[in-house]
């Protein structure tokens, strides 16, 4: 049983993606696992107690939402992150869309696999620009897989990453889609990263990464970004628990009609805690 941090990047807002809107993933981790989920404790100009002091605690691994506008992590907690991997503890990042989450990127090894619209910009998203033309506030990167509350067809990179694999060895299929998910890739110079797996634009047609692993050596902690934290959200499970009112996209209703359809993300997810407390 590995003791897991679920945690959001900004401080609880009711009507924002506070860590309540993760409920659905907190329960089924903690069907296994001891699980703690939290939002940013508010201290303006300071340092979030409890990731700041992540290297000395308990912890055996951490799930990061970036839901902030580019300022949700400090560069102490950012250092306190990195020395709690250097010593073994899994580490789970996720963001969305243009700019949101960038914060990420001062993160060491794992920030790199993270582009967004004005930091660590990946050239050819930034040539083909947008996918998704349906929200005009949102810029690219925003890859259109679908509507929330409907899933995506994902294709597995081979070799099949130990976490996109059930029980009987058959490779997963399906994520939860998402009207403008971000960009990931894995970074040249890092040979424990690789891209994992991936999706593809239901307006454009190009495809575009939703995980890249890094299957690290020599007792780091394992880690893995996300294209979005949509993958995870109550609302990309099940519509019926809400979102944030400045969520304007009309949702499916192809889940409600068939709760077995995110059958394959739960597994992921039971896959990924157990990978990421493998160092510890």
């Amino acid at each position: 049983m590995a003791k897991i941090l679920l945690q959001t990047t900004i401080p609880t807002i009711e009507d924002d993606w506070n860590i309540g809107r993760f409920s659905l993933l907190r329960d089924l981790l903690a069907q296994e696992h001891e699980v703690v989920a939290r939002d940013r404790q508010s201290l303006p100009l300071a340092d979030d107690p409890v990731l700041a002091s992540l290297a000395d605690s308990d912890f055996d691994e951490l799930w990061l939402f970036a839901v902030d506008l580019g300022d949700g992590i400090t560069h102490d907690e950012c250092a306190a992150i990195a020395e709690f991997r250097r010593r073994g503890g899994g580490l789970m990042v996720a963001r969305d869309h243009m700019d949101l989450g960038s914060s990420v990127c001062d993160l060491a090894g794992v920030g790199a696999a993270h582009h967004f619209h004005t930091r660590n910009v990946d050239p050819e998203i930034a040539k083909q620009g947008r996918d998704d033309t349906g929200t005009p506030a949102i810029d690219w990167p925003n890859f259109h897989s679908g509507s929330n509350g409907d899933v995506q067809t994902i294709e597995v990179i081979a070799p099949a990453h130990a976490v996109l694999k059930r029980s009987d060895g058959s490779t997963l299929s399906l994520f939860p889609a998402h009207p403008h998910e971000g960009a990931v890739s894995a970074p040249r110079a890092d040979p424990t990263a690789r891209d994992i797996a991936r999706g593809r634009s239901t307006i454009t047609g190009r495809p575009f990464n939703l995980a890249v692993a890094f299957d690290s050596a020599a007792g780091e902690g394992n880690a893995i970004a996300e294209s979005t934290f949509h993958h995870f959200a109550d609302y990309n499970w099940d519509v019926g628990m809400g979102c944030p009112s400045f969520l304007s996209e009309p949702p499916s209703d192809r889940i409600a009609k068939d709760p077995s359809l995110i059958d394959d993300i739960k597994t992921y997810c039971n896959n990924l805690a157990r990978w990421l407390a493998a160092a510890r």
